[in-house]
């Protein structure tokens, strides 16, 4: 058990040294690090045996943990690392092995400024109301986006905030604002059961984890339209599709009234990618839509599709497309045009936009 503890140690330490992003332990590989988006195989470390992962995986979870992966196969945690560094961590059986996955949470909210990303978006932190929803697919940081967001509330404003997450990522230190995070499986039974509870907890702010279901989804709406202000986030790829997704949750007979629902309290989606910077690192492109009459109506009459077109032609109201902000970070020579095709949207439009530069 010692050997498991200090070589679990040893890796983790490495990789908040080298600002790695995730570590991943499985049986037959090297320990491997992902900077910057890219694996890398620690070759100093021994190829990992099945006796190794599972020295790991004991070091690593508590005597509740190792039931419950007995009982599902898997379990998600928070691993506190020395008081130094947070590791969102996941345990797992594949081929009959331990597996390990494990996200570095940086022990600083940081602001979007320093995230690079649009400060456009701090204006939806200015309604006391709505929905608001982050999306993207896995590892593009949306859960460091909403935790600037979150910050941003807790530094200048008076609220309650409620987070429902699984696991908790980021720890806030209470400013302002009175925050309570709770966690799926340790303070709540579900995200849904712990939504239904902010009616009676009295919330002002609530951020939600990861909106993944029908009864999350309508309880996030219903308070979003009784005055409480809800962050989630959606493993979609842009806003039609993320509207898209939300009504299709829901039974056929349902969804007219649902987009009426969500054309009333939807604030705005921003849908993210990181794309490798020239230099090292990795920086956000990112689509905005922020809601006004043209997609309120769009979304009512079902025609999600027709969203881009006005994306495209509000960027005075601070909306912009996927495709444009890749265009104006490679003017910039933020990444490469190579780097910036591989992750646009619609690669003709791409290629029109970049030939116009």
């Amino acid at each position: 058990m010692f050997h498991g503890e200090q070589r679990l140690k040893n890796l983790l330490r490495m990789v908040a040294q080298q600002n790695g992003s995730d570590l991943h332990l499985v049986v037959g590989r090297y320990p491997t690090m992902r900077l910057d988006g890219k694996l890398y195989p620690l070759s100093q470390e021994s190829i990992l045996t099945p006796e190794d992962a599972q020295s790991l995986g004991d070091a690593l979870l508590s005597e509740e943990g190792k039931k419950k992966l007995i009982a599902d196969g898997h379990v998600d945690f928070s691993y506190n690392f020395e008081d130094k560094a947070r590791f969102r961590t996941n345990v797992f059986y594949q081929k009959g092995y331990i597996s390990v996955a494990m996200r570095l949470i940086t022990d600083r909210v940081r602001t979007l400024e320093e995230l690079n990303m649009p400060t456009s978006l701090y204006q939806l932190m200015n309604f006391s109301h709505g929905l608001i929803l982050i999306t993207g697919p896995v590892g593009h940081g949306k859960s460091t986006t909403l935790a600037a967001m979150i910050d941003y509330i807790n530094r200048n404003q008076e609220k309650t905030i409620i987070t429902i997450e699984d696991p908790i990522e980021y720890v806030y230190t209470q400013d302002r604002c009175i925050i309570n995070q709770r966690e799926v499986g340790q303070d709540t039974r579900s995200f849904a059961s712990a939504l239904k509870a902010v009616f009676r907890e009295d919330a002002n702010v609530v951020l939600i984890g990861e909106m993944r279901d029908l009864d999350t989804i309508g309880t996030a709406m219903t308070a979003a339209e009784t005055g409480h202000l809800i962050l989630g986030t959606l493993h979609t790829n842009d806003s039609s599709q993320t509207i898209d997704r939300i009504i299709d949750v829901f039974p056929a007979h349902q969804q007219n009234q649902v987009r009426y629902q969500l054309a009333n309290v939807l604030l705005g989606v921003v849908s993210q990618r990181l794309v490798p910077q020239i230099g090292g690192g990795r920086v956000p492109a990112v689509e905005i839509m922020f809601k006004n009459h043209a997609i309120e109506n769009l979304i009512r009459e079902n025609k999600a599709y027709q969203i881009d077109n006005v994306i495209d032609t509000s960027l005075k109201e601070g909306m912009i497309s996927l495709d444009k902000s890749l265009v104006d970070l490679v003017q910039k020579g933020v990444i490469s045009a190579e780097d910036a095709f591989v992750h646009a949207k619609n690669k003709d439009y791409f290629q029109m936009l970049i030939s116009k530069q």
